[in-house]
Order: C-alpha cells, then structure tokens, then sequence
C-alpha cells in the first residue's frame, strides 16, 4: 500500500487491515523511511510493544506523536541520521575534551 511505504507530510491517518501484531510491525517497517508514526490500541501495554519494535526515530500511542522541545527529534532509514532537539541535538555543537591532572609536590 503505497500511503504506508512512502514519506507523507501532512495530516494523514491511514488505518490499514493487518493479521495481528507480527502483521502490524511487518507493514510498518516495510517502507525506506521513518521519521514516526502511531499505533492505536485499547491495550497500553500492546501498543508500547508495537512501538518498540517499529523502525521509527519517534511513536505515539493512541495519539500523533506530539512534538515535544525536550525530547529529540529525527527520523531512522532514509528519514534521516541524528536528532534535533533535546539533549541528543546539541550533541552535534559541542566538542568534548578530556583533561586529566596529577598532583605535584
């Protein structure tokens, strides 16, 4: 189904028939992208495990993923490389140095 396998930006909430969760994962990580998605679930449990199993840099359960300036934001696959915001988007802006003293005397 091409709306599931391709990159859509806008307001879109496909809802696609599948065969169980195995199904769901399979359909949801069968695309180049993922830069995020959904599931909706009676069941808060499922629905996390779901989540932790599609290839997606960020998830919502039983919502859109809301956009969130503490939590970091980027896509896996051909979504794109590294994140935006929170802690993991500065990363790319610092530069570390190791300094190591010994006492004299």
């Amino acid at each position: 189904m091409r709306i599931a396998r391709e990159e859509i930006f806008g307001p879109v909430l496909s809802v696609i028939p599948h065969n169980g969760d195995e199904d769901a994962v399979r359909i949801a990580n069968d695309s180049d992208y993922g830069l995020s998605g959904s599931v909706w679930t009676a069941d808060t449990e499922r629905g996390l495990a779901v989540a932790r199993r599609v290839r997606t840099g960020s998830y919502g359960v039983n919502q859109p993923y809301s956009m969130d300036p503490a939590a970091p934001f980027g896509g896996m696959k051909a979504s794109g490389i590294g994140r935006e915001l929170g802690p993991e988007g500065l990363d790319g802006y610092l530069e570390s140095k190791s300094v190591s003293v010994a006492e004299v005397g």
